[in-house]
């Protein structure tokens, strides 16, 4: 199995749509919307995301983002400077792929991208702990769960 990553495009936004309101994904991303404002304000207020369209040969069938967290400020870590954690987040839209290991191509192929910025030293992450295939595949990635920080690490 052989992924391409590209970064997503306006001719993008109609499959992703159709990704993102199906009922298995809506279980784990809730608001839609903000996923899709993200994506169209990709060049102005949320130009510090990266948003991927993943192939398998010259078909689409997932997105995939990465970003440092210092610019995302979320709630569930603290980060005091830029350029060193990073966060990811992904998700298969084509039911044909689920299940079949490319959550953790996925993941590997993200960690390539972070892995090429200078001065990254850690990539965090926090799905739900019911997401039993998403946190395999993190730890198929290498990544460790922190009991403490209830969260996923990758040291770099």
């Amino acid at each position: 199995m052989e992924i391409k990553l590209r970064k997503i495009e306006d001719k993008d936004l109609a499959l992703f749509k159709k990704w993102v309101y199906q009922d298995y994904i809506l279980r784990w991303y809730h608001q839609p919307e903000e996923w899709i404002n993200e994506i169209a304000g990709r060049d102005t207020e949320y130009s510090f995301l990266n948003h991927l369209i993943v192939y398998d040969q010259e078909t689409p069938f997932a997105f995939c983002q990465y970003y440092d967290c210092f610019y995302a400020q979320e709630d569930w870590y603290t980060v005091n400077s830029a350029g060193y954690t990073f966060s990811i987040d992904y998700l298969i839209g084509n039911t044909n792929y689920l299940g079949k290991g490319y959550g953790k191509l996925i993941i590997a192929e993200l960690i390539k991208n972070i892995r090429e910025i200078k001065g990254a030293k850690s990539i965090i992450v926090m799905p739900e702990k019911e997401n039993i295939p998403s946190c395999k595949a993190l730890e198929a990635n290498s990544f460790v769960y922190d009991n403490i920080l209830s969260y996923y690490r990758l040291n770099l």
